[in-house]
């Protein structure tokens, strides 16, 4: 039973009978009927596949797995490196972590791919626009990190990471998945205007690999006003790469366009291993009821067979689902009501019945080999030619006002290398004041520039937190260092 890696960079478990080995996760909630479905259909589609049933979620929670991820299912993935999942439930109460999350970690599925088209017979205010679009999400960074520390009694602080190595990923991830979908525009939807380094990496990222794709049109937009776009004229985007949080709430509110979440699927996707699931959660109050549709876990399943090249396959079972919609006799209750909706049972029958056929309006796209991106392995990508400590951020808890306090710093400062520059407080300047004004809280920044021949060294910086530690609070030192001669940090707002 080997486990190849095909021309395009994917790893893939296959049997001495040519079927390709997956995992399948059934999942919590509305998961197992999704998935029960999904099998089916790929059943009478003569899907070449093979399966390993495993568990994750809820019931692993239950056993008293932190994780929600048991080993047996790591390892099977491991072995796999492709697995299709139903949703996952975080009970409240016990469990540390999402299992969703955790599973994405794991295996560094660092893309995720959201997929939306308009669907026949799924009215929406955006019916008749062509919407057919795909947001490609960075996955393992940024504010996902999950990186938090309670900085005073009342100020939390959330550290949001965005390294060079991960977006240099997921912006040749995007502009690949371009090429391999015919699709001939990249949008880049970032807040680099506020936050210039972290948000600022995707952008400078995404602009210098951008230039290995000529025949893509690349463009930068705010994410507030892609947002706006969106809503306003969503038939312009084709592709939108984003950050983690961006992309999370956009990839939402895309799929509202076109008929919610029962009709979003998805994949994460990294250069090991590749995981299939609905955007939509475990719905436990539909469980068991069998009026739910399956359609985003079917979607995530035609996705999956693209990414094992099973394209024949996969466009059998999308032909079958769109002609189904477009011919509008059974739909599901979250299309037109629950009280006359069509089981779930009834729905996935149909779409078997309609294997073979194709709709007559409504197009699969035409889809080529996607090749998984290889980047520079390197822990530190980038290596400056020079970079210079000049100053430190010492933050600091006190309930003084900005003046005092600043009078204080300047006094434990004195007879050191360094000198006071300014005090931030929700990053606005209040000291030196500026004449705004801010409600303060009990968290300040405290700005030291450094004054010494060629730059501050470890000894210095450490007495000087030791004398502010003499009278105040600290909790966070931030070096503020120079690379290439260019600042390695921002300004307050309000600070020269």
């Amino acid at each position: 039973m080997p486990l190849i890696t095909t021309e395009t960079g994917k790893k893939v478990h296959v049997l001495e009978d040519g079927r390709k080995l997956i995992t399948v996760i059934p999942g919590d909630g509305i998961g197992p009927e999704c998935v029960e479905a999904t099998l089916k259909v790929l059943e009478a589609a003569k899907a070449p596949l093979a399966y390993e049933i495993r568990e994750a979620g809820a019931s692993v929670f239950k056993k008293g797995i932190a994780s929600g991820v048991p080993q047996e299912t790591i390892e099977s993935i491991r072995k796999t490196r492709v697995a299709l999942k139903g949703p996952l439930e975080t009970p409240v109460g016990y469990g540390e972590k999402s299992a969703n999350v955790t599973l994405r970690k794991l295996f560094e599925t660092y893309a995720n791919v959201r997929p939306v088209r308009e669907f026949p017979n799924v009215p929406t205010p955006y019916s008749g626009r062509g919407i057919d679009l795909v947001v490609v999400r960075e996955n393992v960074e940024d504010l996902y990190a999950g990186i938090e520390h309670m900085q005073t009694p009342s100020v939390a602080q959330t550290l949001k990471l965005i390294s060079w190595k991960g977006s240099e990923k997921i912006a040749r991830f995007a502009f690949e998945l371009a090429r391999a979908e015919g699709r001939k525009k990249v949008h880049c939807a970032t807040k680099s205007n506020i936050m210039k380094l972290a948000e600022g990496t995707l952008k400078r990222a995404f602009e210098k690999v951008a230039q290995e794709y000529p025949e893509i049109e690349a463009a930068h937009i705010i994410v507030d006003n892609a947002a706006h776009q969106l809503v306003k004229r969503p038939e312009q985007f084709e592709v939108i790469v984003t950050t983690n949080m961006n992309g999370d709430i956009l990839s939402d509110l895309t799929s509202g366009l076109i008929g919610g979440l029962g009709f979003a699927p998805s994949a994460n996707i990294g250069n090991e291993v590749a995981i299939f699931e609905a955007v939509h959660g475990s719905a436990p109050k539909y469980a068991g009821k069998n009026v739910i549709n399956p359609t985003a876990v079917l979607l995530s399943a035609v996705m999956m067979l693209r990414y094992l090249e099973e394209f024949a396959t996969a466009d059998l079972i999308e032909n079958a689902l769109l002609y189904t919609l477009e011919e509008g006799r059974v739909l599901t209750g979250d299309v037109v009501g629950y009280d006359r909706g069509a089981k779930t049972t009834e729905y996935t029958e149909a779409i078997i019945q309609n294997l073979g056929k194709t709709p007559k309006r409504a197009q699969v796209r035409g889809y080529k080999p996607f090749r998984l991106p290889q980047v520079d392995g390197a822990i530190a990508p980038i290596v400056p030619r020079s970079r210079r400590v000049v100053g430190v951020d010492v933050f600091v808890e006190s309930d003084l006002l900005p003046e005092a306090l600043g009078k204080a710093l300047e006094d434990l400062a004195a007879g050191t290398s360094f000198r006071l520059k300014m005090i931030s407080n929700r990053g606005t300047q209040v000291y030196p004041p500026t004449g705004g004004l801010t409600d303060l809280v009990d968290h300040y920044r405290c700005r030291f520039l450094y004054t010494g021949e060629g730059e501050a060294k470890d000894p210095e910086i450490l007495d000087l937190v030791s004398r502010v530690a003499s009278r105040f609070r600290w909790m966070h030192l931030e070096k503020l260092q120079e690379f290439d001669g260019e600042p390695g940090f921002t300004k307050a707002q309000g600070e020269d």
